[in-house]
């Protein structure tokens, strides 16, 4: 018989006695880390060993392209309803549910015997992209009462941003160590493994705190905003596969504009919304919503380019570092250091600068690292130079922009919040892969290094367009409102802010 789920009721803000700390703060965020540092190990798993995959299922290297189109739309559509069902029944529960579909995925992929089925098994594994946002909704609901919960969000998410990024290194250097040595079946079974023992840990180790309840699923809206995140990304998707000049693709968009018109709308209109625009729209939302879209176009759009610029023989092409394969890994390794550098540095620039300086300052850095790249692109010391200043700010804000969603929204919708960082950002990554794709497909330098060599000016256009996307969420986030100190939750318009009911009473810091 399996042992009941612990059950702890939310407890009112303030609710601890004067002066004592947040209690098991420290022991939940340790298992949440084991949670991260099994999503690294499955975002830098399978990149050096693509090719070996390829082989073992006897398909051809371009259809390995098909594996990321999956996961995109798989990010997109699942992310805003996790992340909503989230704040209804509880985000341990969410965290659970996505860990065991995850789990799932990769069981499958270790087991595969061909393309098919190995397609819908890293589709299904895609679920981890959920991981995070509810991680920060447990550590905020936690922290419910302290007058430092914001600050000790961001702290918390560091931490899980950190262990995040070192955890791809150890990823990206098991599965190159191992591919030649043992069974594929072997090497793709281990990131099961490891994404089993965590299903256990969290269900073991993290407390539930029940949701505000399913009042009203709106399964109109839901099928609305699935119906146009499913439509744009088919046609991103469609652009990647058949070019800029595809009717279909560009009809597909079009249609899927018109969806979330509508949802828009439609969502306006309700009590219970399944996605509240009117959350969105507040003055500490938008902002870092529409960073997290631009974000998006630079850490998730712009690694194949630089790795296929990396690869690129100066001598052929009249550009490039003509790098090897393992010189690429350790480049990677270089760029991953820095984001978990940038992630940990997060609270401390924070506490200095305040919140919203410290967003700026991390996006100017994205914004510099990527525009050095257009007069600075010849020598490997220029492209680590131009790697590690953007790292540094790209790793703060993947740890940035779900504590600072969660901080902007109403208790009641955190999960949300802090899920609609991601779906943005995977929609702005989706968007800039497109339009990277459309720019470097001339010679097939993205389906094939070796088969020829996109024009400089593709890379230009790259790099450019990552640095402008930084510059512009810089600028967005100078709307952001100050960091508060009336110690006031905040609220949707038309609703009274509601002061804590700690106000007055410190409960202290972490444990």
């Amino acid at each position: 018989m399996s042992r009941p789920e612990s059950t702890v009721e939310p407890a009112a803000p303030g609710t601890g006695p004067a002066g004592s700390r947040v209690p098991g703060l420290v022991r939940i965020v340790g298992f949440l880390v084991c949670v991260e540092i099994a999503s690294g190990i499955l975002q830098g798993y399978y990149t050096p060993i693509w090719k070996d995959i390829a082989g073992h299922l006897a398909m051809s290297d371009a259809d390995v392209n098909w594996f990321e189109a999956a996961q995109l739309i798989v990010a997109a559509l699942a992310v805003p309803p996790m992340a909503r069902l989230g704040d209804m029944v509880g985000h341990k529960r969410v965290l659970v549910a996505s860990t065991a579909v995850t789990a799932l995925g990769s069981w499958i992929l270790a087991f595969s015997p061909n393309f098919v089925t190995f397609l819908i098994g890293f589709a299904v594994q895609g679920a981890y992209i959920v991981w995070l946002p509810m991680e920060i909704s447990i550590i905020h609901r936690r922290t419910a009462g302290s007058p430092r919960q914001h600050a000790l969000t961001r702290y918390a998410a560091a931490v899980l941003v950190g262990a995040l990024e070192l955890a791809v290194i150890i990823g990206a250097l098991t599965s190159g160590a191992l591919v030649e040595s043992t069974s594929m079946s072997f090497v793709l079974a281990l990131p099961a493994i490891a994404v089993t023992l965590v299903l256990v840990l969290v269900v073991a180790g993290i407390e539930h705190v029940p949701g505000h309840g399913l009042t009203d699923p709106d399964l109109p809206g839901f099928g609305l905003l699935t119906l146009a995140l499913g439509l744009i990304m088919a046609g991103l998707i469609t652009i990647r596969l058949q070019g800029p000049a595809s009717a279909l693709a560009w009809a597909l968009l079009v249609l899927g504009i018109a969806a979330l018109v509508v949802f828009t709308r439609f969502e306006a209109g309700r009590e219970h919304p399944f996605v509240d625009v009117r959350l969105l729209a507040l003055p500490r939302q938008w902002p870092v919503q529409l960073t997290a879209f631009l974000f998006g176009m630079s850490v998730l759009g712009a690694q194949i380019p630089l790795s296929t610029f990396a690869r690129t023989d100066p001598d052929v092409a009249g550009y490039g570092l003509g790098a090897g394969a393992s010189f690429v890994s350790t480049l990677i390794g270089v760029y991953v250091i820095s984001l978990a550098i940038g992630a940990f540095t997060l609270p401390v620039v924070s506490r200095l600068l305040g919140t919203r300086t410290a967003h700026v300052l991390y996006c100017l850095l994205v914004a510099v690292g990527y525009g050095l790249w257009l007069p600075f692109h010849a020598t490997t010391l220029q492209a680590v130079i131009n790697m590690v200043i953007a790292g540094v700010g790209s790793g703060a804000l993947v740890a940035a922009l779900p504590a600072s969603a969660a901080a902007g929204a109403p208790p009641a919708a955190t999960g949300l919040a802090t899920g609609m960082t991601n779906a943005t950002k995977t929609v702005g990554g989706a968007i800039a892969s497109s339009i990277f794709a459309i720019s470097l497909s001339a010679t097939g330098s993205l389906g094939d290094p070796t088969a020829g060599h996109a024009p400089l000016s593709g890379y230009m256009i790259v790099w450019s367009v990552c640095a402008v996307a930084a510059l512009l969420a810089a600028i967005g986030l100078v709307r952001l409102p100050s960091d508060r100190g009336d110690g006031h939750e905040p609220s949707l318009p038309g609703e009274p802010a509601v002061a804590p009911a700690s106000a007055g009473r410190p409960v202290g810091t972490e444990s």
